[in-house]
């Protein structure tokens, strides 16, 4: 439904973030869940949600991935320090050398994959994620692709294709293009507040590493935004987004900052999931909790397009959110 109500648009915005459940209270049914965090145990959901890029209204969901990790075998008993880190050692190798396929950070780019053949090809879909999604794999997938495009804040001080340059020294480097007040979003880390970024762009080629087939350099655009003023007590905001847009004017990368900022709506969502769902409460064993997961995500997204819908067109009828059937029975 998601896809059918985006082919009316030009380009959408998929935003992505990963969230952890934690179940460690239960104790009779943890045959399907597994480790998460600090000692926790629970399933990890990770979310590709449609936004609408002119105003960051939720559309809906258009892709999920549900799954627990298998596990770990304890450490023997008589294990010595040096075996320990031996142990630790043979673990990080056999980790590194798993194909990309079969690695966590693959959620990226199935996301990617899966997306372009779901949406019409008429609509261009620009996927939006934090640093956890910086992977090379992610832009090098994008250039294979037709109608897909990404956003990502950058995680790695990358090296770029001439004189191995690096990313943060090259954008340092460019002259401030502009200034501009957003809205900053709460976060566990820190208030809401209104702000003024001093930014900076230009095209960058980023080497591609080694374990690549094709060598050839990751074309993308560097939009570099630093806080001007920061307010006594908050951490600055520095953002150094990468993005396969092309941004050659004020005007485009000023829409790349309010893109990056709708990123925010994923982690409400997942909030709602935990808050106003109470997904962490109920006491399943793990296949039916994956199955009320299921009907949970679907009431979550569209408790998260009526929260945002009474911010941004308090007067709209009921209509917009509801089918007959339901706003009858209301």
């Amino acid at each position: 439904m998601t896809a059918e109500n985006v082919a009316e648009c030009d380009t959408v915005l998929c935003v992505g973030d990963t969230t952890f459940f934690d179940y460690g209270s239960i104790e009779a049914k943890k045959e399907g869940y597994g480790p998460i965090g600090k000692g926790g145990n629970g399933l990890i959901l990770h979310s590709a949600l449609a936004i609408e890029p002119e105003n960051g209204q939720s559309v809906g969901l258009l892709w999920q991935k549900l799954w627990n990790r298998e596990p770990k075998a304890k450490p023997p008993l008589d294990e010595t320090p040096t075996q320990k880190k031996q142990r630790q050692a043979a673990a990080r190798k056999e980790a590194r050398n798993r194909p990309f396929e079969q690695k966590e950070s693959y959620k990226w780019v199935e996301a990617l994959t899966l997306v372009e053949r779901l949406v019409s090809q008429q609509t261009r879909v620009i996927h939006v994620f934090d640093r956890e999604g910086d992977v090379t794999e992610v832009f090098d997938k994008t250039r294979q692709l037709q109608h897909t495009g990404v956003l990502v804040r950058a995680a790695h001080n990358r090296s770029l294709d001439s004189n191995s340059e690096r990313l943060w020294s090259k954008l340092e480097a460019q002259p401030i293009i502009f200034e501009q007040e957003i809205e900053l979003p709460p976060t566990q880390k820190r208030t809401q507040r209104q702000t003024k970024l001093a930014i900076r762009f230009c095209a960058i080629n980023l080497r591609t590493p080694y374990r690549f087939d094709n060598r050839d350099p990751l074309p993308v655009y560097a939009v570099y935004a630093t806080e001007v003023n920061c307010p006594e007590g908050e951490t600055p905001v520095e953002w150094m987004l990468l993005t396969t847009e092309v941004v050659a004017d004020i005007e485009m990368a000023s829409m790349i900052l309010r893109w990056y900022s709708y990123r925010w709506r994923v982690e409400e969502y997942h909030k709602i999931f935990k808050s106003g769902c109470q997904v962490e409460k109920y006491r399943l064993a793990a296949e039916g909790m994956k199955t009320l997961i299921g009907f949970l995500s679907v009431i979550a997204v569209e408790l998260l397009q009526l929260t945002y819908l009474h911010r941004t067109q308090p007067l709209a009828s009921a209509i917009e959110i509801l089918n007959p059937l339901e706003l009858k029975k209301l």
